[in-house]
């Protein structure tokens, strides 16, 4: 029996320049909205357990040496930069134990809770604010809303343990409690309402210190000075110009890819550079997450 002829392969004429250029800008764009849900909804959340766990290691020892900030200064009054940690909460109810770090913008909220800088720290005289994601990197205040009043957790600081009864969860337009009296404390965890990954507002947790309130630590900032980067939903466009070098490198890879393809073949060539239009992508992601809201 004769076998009849194989049929030729078909061959595909080359693509315009023009549409050779919009194919590539698509791909560049669906690689960035990839390496974007990948990095808020999954890499974002081991980022925050890593540095949860490298942050809590350092706080331990600063608590047995008896160096933990109990200011916005260090021992020698200098101002603490952001990311340092300054407190433990842990919230029975919720399963919540998380380092809160000083500052509250954009990437040092990646790390953890956030005390906000014009504020006192937790069981001061005064009120107290620290702000936590809802959503990603870690998702720490997610539930705030399911704590009830007269609920109690915890707060360690450099002045030791301080305990607090929950209030009530308020919002925008709600009554705000009363003003302290002298030598009370009160504590308000900040986060984001609305559904995940889309904030709608801010949701407030007030909640009172059980015992007698601790001496104020000196604050070099105030509510004028602090950045509006480091309010409640606030935005951070400081690294911008990282976001620019970002997409100047993945552009870049892109180019290279197209005109190595034309050498070796568009397979290779795409073999040859998936990784770095992969590294690429992650980049400009990070650097988006960055430019998102705190509470995010």
């Amino acid at each position: 029996m004769v076998r009849p002829p194989k049929r030729p392969p078909v061959q595909y004429l080359p693509l315009p320049p023009g549409r050779q250029l919009l194919r590539r800008c698509l791909q560049m764009v669906a690689i960035v909205l990839l390496a974007f849900a990948l990095d808020v909804g999954l890499l974002s959340h081991l980022q925050h357990a890593v540095a949860q766990q490298q942050l809590y290691n350092g706080m331990r020892e600063q608590l047995a040496a008896g160096t933990l900030p109990v200011s916005e200064g260090d021992v020698d009054g200098v101002l603490l930069p952001d990311g340092v940690p300054v407190a433990y909460l842990e919230i029975p109810d919720l399963g919540l134990r998380e380092v809160i770090v000083e500052g509250t913008d954009s990437g040092t909220l990646m790390s953890g809770p956030g005390h906000r800088r014009d504020t006192v720290l937790p069981g001061q005289a005064g009120v107290s604010v620290v702000l936590g994601r809802a959503s990603a990197f870690g998702g720490p205040f997610s539930r705030l809303q399911e704590l009830p009043p007269g609920s109690e957790f915890t707060v360690v600081t450099g002045q030791g343990e301080q305990t607090f009864r929950t209030i009530g969860v308020r919002y925008a337009g709600d009554p705000t409690p009363p003003a302290l009296q002298s030598g009370q404390s009160r504590l308000v965890l900040q986060t984001a309402r609305g559904l995940p990954y889309a904030p709608s507002g801010v949701l407030y947790l007030d909640a009172e210190l059980v015992g007698d309130a601790q001496d104020r630590g000196a604050r070099q900032t105030t509510v004028a000075s602090l950045p509006e980067s480091d309010l409640a939903l606030g935005v951070d466009t400081s690294t911008l110009w990282a976001l620019v070098f970002a997409l100047q490198f993945l552009i870049g890879v892109e180019i290279a890819a197209v005109l190595t393809g034309r050498r070796v073949g568009p397979r290779k060539g795409w073999i040859i550079f998936f990784p770095l239009t992969a590294l690429g992508g992650l980049w400009v992601a990070a650097q988006l997450v960055r430019l998102l809201p705190n509470l995010l």
